[in-house]
């Protein structure tokens, strides 16, 4: 009995080892990520957040002002300005992009469709595309001049001219319209994969029932798509609040009203002005409006399909 008990307890601990060894391994294989994640991700989050509290041009000694910082940002009529900005340009490029996607996958998945596969890959094109590549396209067919081609289609209708670079609604309108095109295939793909999940079954039975068209988007389509919808509400409105490669191509490093964004502004005041706390103090503002405003989305995309 002792040998057999000696036995169990050599088979438990090599088993023990064993799973040490397996789960050593595994965390050896994952540690990559995590170790660049804290030096590249995690470290500047925390740095930002100790920076909102101090006076520094990033080259100086840095000097402690408590909440200074927060209360010069939420007094500047430039950051509300850009607030504003950001938030129409939220609205003008963002939400027609998800409305307009889930009708471009349902027409993607639909059996009517021929060449499925060269308008998928057309759709994603724009996604894969540069931005700054894409800036400088759209900044030329935006063009103040008369020559401007969205200019030229406008003068076929009999429409003045647009300065869209200057003027306060043309440059929201060319920077919306950029984001637009550049995000609408990779939600249309994402609600793609989400239709090809969904059985068919249950379109054919509703079919057998009489079921319309709008009746099926209605009652199948967008209720079995919620976890989709309210994971591409969450992403497109945290990239949405972020912008910054658009607008800083479009309007250049004058940082206009028309067109300052919440990061083009605090881009402006870190490495412009060397203002590094009031810089970092408008970054953890923006993640609290970007907190605030992605629960409010997802707490609405939630009760869509009920």
């Amino acid at each position: 009995m002792a040998q057999t008990d000696t036995a169990l307890k050599t088979t438990k601990k090599s088993s023990l080892s064993e799973k040490r060894k397996e789960a050593l391994s595994a965390y050896l294989y994952i540690s990559p990520f995590f170790i660049l994640f804290a030096i590249f991700g995690l470290f500047p989050i925390l740095f930002s957040f100790y920076l909102g509290f101090q006076k520094w041009n990033g080259l100086g000694e840095m000097e402690f002002v408590g909440l200074q910082n927060f209360k010069w940002v939420l007094t500047d009529g430039i950051f509300w300005t850009s607030l504003t900005n950001t938030l129409i340009m939220w609205v003008l490029g963002t939400l027609p992009q998800l409305i307009i996607g889930i009708i471009l996958a349902y027409a993607l998945n639909s059996a009517l469709i021929k060449m499925k596969s060269l308008f998928r890959v057309s759709i994603f094109m724009p996604y894969v595309t540069s931005t700054v590549a894409v800036a400088i396209v759209f900044g030329i067919m935006f063009n103040n001049q008369d020559f401007g081609l969205f200019n030229v289609i406008l003068g076929w209708f009999g429409i003045d001219t647009i300065s869209w670079g200057t003027s306060w609604w043309g440059v929201k309108i060319a920077i919306s319209t950029m984001v637009f095109w550049r995000w609408v295939g990779y939600n249309t793909i994402i609600y793609l994969a989400g239709l090809q999940a969904i059985p068919n079954e249950l379109y054919e039975a509703a079919q057998i029932d009489g079921a319309t068209v709008r009746q099926k988007i209605q009652y199948i389509t967008i209720p079995m798509l919620r976890p989709i919808i309210i994971l591409t509400v969450f992403t497109s409105t945290i990239g949405a609040l972020q912008l910054f490669t658009e607008p800083l191509i479009f309007i250049g490093r004058s940082y206009r009203e028309e067109g300052i964004t919440v990061v083009l502004y605090l881009y402006r005041e870190a490495f412009t002005n060397l203002s590094f706390g009031p810089a970092s103090a408008a970054a953890i503002v923006l993640f609290i409006i970007i907190i605030i405003i992605s629960s409010i989305n997802v707490f609405f995309a939630n009760r869509i399909g009920r």
